[in-house]
């Protein structure tokens, strides 16, 4: 098959049929390519030796022969050899390459790509060398640090690299400081040019990196598992900066030391994030906060990172240096919103808006603007923004911040849950909507989509909105569900309440109601379209309202176990006591008649020393027999 491939030569120009209106008419147009053909013969590539191993493959110096009519040319170049691939889609792989060679054509702040090849039945990519990376320029120096100068000049021409690809929907995710190439004048070049989004999808004999897309310890959590946890988007690689900029300030990468499961359960399960050191520029520390947020839509941006790096620049000096204790940072809100977030929602005149909701939540907690539509703008700075909206019932328009408006288009705003009106047994078909622009193309992440869904927003209709804190269970009609689900007693589905929600919607669900020992899972995924909420205005009787309380916490059951218990047996002592003190009565029924008896007796004979039988027997103990004296 290799040696099937063309020789790199521009491609010839071509004729096709315009339909311009009228199907009847047709006209021939021609047209060429100004990009030479990106495949490259084995044979015009001596490779020399190895000079670096990744997760995705191996690195090569090797020698480009290129040869025109006039003269021939040989470049030093780097050969990326991608670890094997299936034969059965070594097709599909290198028509991505060849397309993905079009697009990083011409920027300024990514490597150079020559062109494709397959060596030894491997996918190669030949690219420009450069002779080192800020990974070696750091192993060069005593403690592997970066000045922060340094750190912030490659950090905007990373983030101007970033952006070239972003531009072309190309993401990195495998953004790390050896990847980050030095030229000759000190600058940095991104390096990678996407090649786990370019395999996504591919079936790959490595099994350790089938469900993940990158290298560990700079992977966002959404890459672990894209399918599920996702989406990938463009903020999936701010996490990626984030971590690089961390190991140029520190010399050390994160999670340095844990092992692959160990970083995970770290970053997806406990939703940790990597420390960074204290004594930053202000700006630049809150830039790495935004780039750590566990939920992707709190994240900034590049363009917001590359502005805050280009304004910091200036302001920083060579003396800056870590201080010894790191900052950790704390986890996210569940239902607050970040600056990042609300940044990426311009409001302009004529907008249709609502009061915001919190993000994970079913309903706003204050629904100021039910619905209005924006007449004026007050813009002092970006962050303290009002708007002018007029309200339907009220005379004057309301001057409002702009940050607790929402842009409404079409019936949908960012964060409203959706659900597809023709489903697709490929994916879930509700899903949470990330971004609608004003003329209706919609961006929806969902279960199954490793990358945000692209559409129309007459696709979809309204769905029911689920949030954190809330009871669900799976619907009686659902025999098979997506993920695992624990059953009761008696095979019904378990009752468990929502912990967390991803972005594309999955539901993740703890079972209070179920003991759960260390070694056993407490955390369940839920696909949103295969659950109902439970609550108890949803359970008729009285045992279903007792079954659902049960599902607050296991230990409802033995509580109340225990409580039966306990008032039973002080209802037995009670009774007990009272069955005892009738019995002794009794007797004391008929010593009182004998007594009064005799009194009787006494009191017909004029006996003058009468006394009542109660008193008589606190004097006299001896009771009756002292009357009888």
């Amino acid at each position: 098959m290799a040696t099937q491939e063309a020789a790199s030569q521009a491609v010839p120009s071509f004729e096709y049929e315009l339909l311009d209106g009228d199907p009847d008419h047709v006209r021939t147009v021609v047209a060429s390519s100004n990009y030479p053909s990106p495949r490259i013969e084995p044979s015009k590539v001596k490779l020399r030796h190895r000079i670096g191993r990744g997760v995705f493959g191996d690195v090569w110096l090797a020698t480009l022969h290129q040869s025109t009519k006039d003269y021939d040319e040989y470049h030093e170049v780097a050969v990326k050899m991608l670890n094997p691939v299936k034969e059965d889609h070594m097709k599909v792989v290198f028509d991505k390459l060849e397309d993905h060679f079009y697009k990083c054509q011409g920027g300024k702040s990514v490597c150079r790509l020559y062109g494709v090849s397959i060596i030894d039945e491997k996918l190669c990519i030949i690219m420009k060398f450069y002779e080192g990376s800020v990974a070696d320029k750091m192993a060069r120096l005593k403690d592997g640090k970066l000045s922060l100068p340094d750190v912030l000049r490659y950090g905007i021409s990373l983030s101007q690299g970033i952006l070239e690809l972003h531009s072309k929907e190309v993401l990195v995710l495998n953004l790390k400081p050896s990847n980050v190439l030095l030229s000759t004048k000190d600058q940095a070049i991104l390096g990678d040019l996407g090649i786990p989004f370019l395999l996504r999808g591919v079936p790959i004999p490595n099994t350790d990196i089938i469900q993940r897309l990158g290298t560990p310890n700079y992977m966002a959590p959404e890459q672990w598992q894209p399918e599920i946890r996702g989406p990938i988007s463009n903020e999936t690689d701010s996490w990626g900066f984030g971590c690089c900029v961390v190991e140029m300030l520190t010399g050390v990468p994160p999670w340095h030391g844990k092992s692959v499961d160990e970083i995970f359960h770290s970053v997806v399960r406990k939703q940790e994030k990597p420390c960074i050191p204290s004594g930053l520029p202000p700006l630049i520390e809150n830039a790495l906060f935004g780039c750590f947020e566990y939920d992707l839509r709190s994240r900034p941006l590049m363009t917001d990172i590359l502005n805050v790096f280009q304004s910091s620049l200036q302001g920083v000096n060579n003396d800056w240096q870590a201080i010894g204790s790191s900052k950790v940072l704390n986890k996210s809100s569940a239902t607050g919103h970040t600056e990042w977030f609300l940044s990426k929602d311009h409001l302009q005149v004529n907008d249709l808006v609502r009061s915001r909701k919190p993000l994970n939540s079913c309903k706003s907690d204050n629904m100021n603007i039910p619905e209005g539509r924006i007449v004026g703008l007050e813009r002092e700075t970006e962050k303290d923004a009002f708007v002018l909206v007029r309200v339907r019932g009220i005379h004057d328009p309301v001057r409002v911040c702009a940050s607790t408006l929402e842009r409404v288009s079409f019936g949908l705003a960012a964060g409203d849950w959706i659900r597809l009106k023709e489903a697709e047994k490929k994916h879930s078909p509700v899903g949470i909507l990330h971004s609608i622009d004003r003329v209706g193309n919609v961006a929806v992440a969902f279960i199954g989509v490793e990358t945000l869904w692209k559409g129309n927003s007459s696709q979809f209709q309204m769905a029911e909105s689920f949030c954190v804190g809330q009871f669900v269970r799976i619907k009686a009609s659902v025999l098979r569900p997506r993920f695992e689900w624990p059953r009761k007693k008696g095979g019904v589905w378990a009752t468990g309440r929502i912990w967390w929600v991803l972005p594309n919607g999955c539901l993740m669900v703890k079972f209070p109601g179920i003991l759960a020992f260390k070694e056993e899972c407490d955390t369940y995924m839920a696909d949103p379209a295969e659950v109902e909420a439970v609550n108890f205005s949803t359970c008729p009787g009285m045992v279903k309202k007792y079954q659902h309380l049960e599902d607050f916490h296991w230990s409802v059951r033995p509580v109340l176990v225990a409580f039966g218990l306990f008032t039973a047996m002080k209802l037995g002592i009670a009774f007990g006591k009272k069955v005892g003190r009738s019995k002794v009565k009794k007797p004391q029924g008929n010593l009182v008649y004998c007594e009064s008896q005799h009194t009787a007796e006494g009191q017909n004979a004029n006996n003058p020393a009468w006394i009542p039988p109660p008193v008589k027997n606190i004097l006299f103990r001896d009771g009756v027999g002292t009357v009888a004296r």
